[in-house]
């Protein structure tokens, strides 16, 4: 596995886990899944700097954190951390839940859309050290 490309993926939908971990794949990048909001801020912080990106969705139905509250703690690990939401429901709640500099798709979403959601906000980013 590339780290350098390694994508977060937080859902707890095994649908899509793998619609997302194809279109990211084929976009030229890894994806780790993390079905709870619970295990996405342990990942984060035990792997500090092998993640590039967050791509979680906001309505979770495991665990008590939702995705505002994962990219939160996201953005606490590395304050320019990319973070990409996803959500079918929740789209009206991005302007006062959501992180600055952060992408919101609307589901359903083109695969493509992710993948350049993802290479927007890389490309966009500080260089790691």
């Amino acid at each position: 596995m590339e780290d350098l490309l390694l994508i977060l993926v937080v859902d707890d939908d095994p649908m899509m886990h793998g619609i997302v971990e194809a279109a990211l794949t084929h976009g030229g990048f890894d994806s780790a899944i993390a079905p709870s909001g619970e295990e996405a801020v342990t990942l984060l912080k035990e792997g500090k700097s092998k993640y590039r990106a967050l791509v979680t969705d906001i309505d979770l139905g495991r665990g008590k954190m939702d995705g505002w509250e994962i990219a939160r703690h996201a953005r606490e690990i590395d304050p320019a951390f990319p973070i990409i939401y996803m959500t079918a429901t929740s789209a009206d709640q991005w302007p006062a839940n959501g992180v600055p500099d952060s992408i919101l798709l609307t589901k359903p979403f083109a695969p493509a859309q992710l993948v350049t959601a993802v290479s927007e906000l890389l490309n966009a980013a500080p260089p790691t050290t």
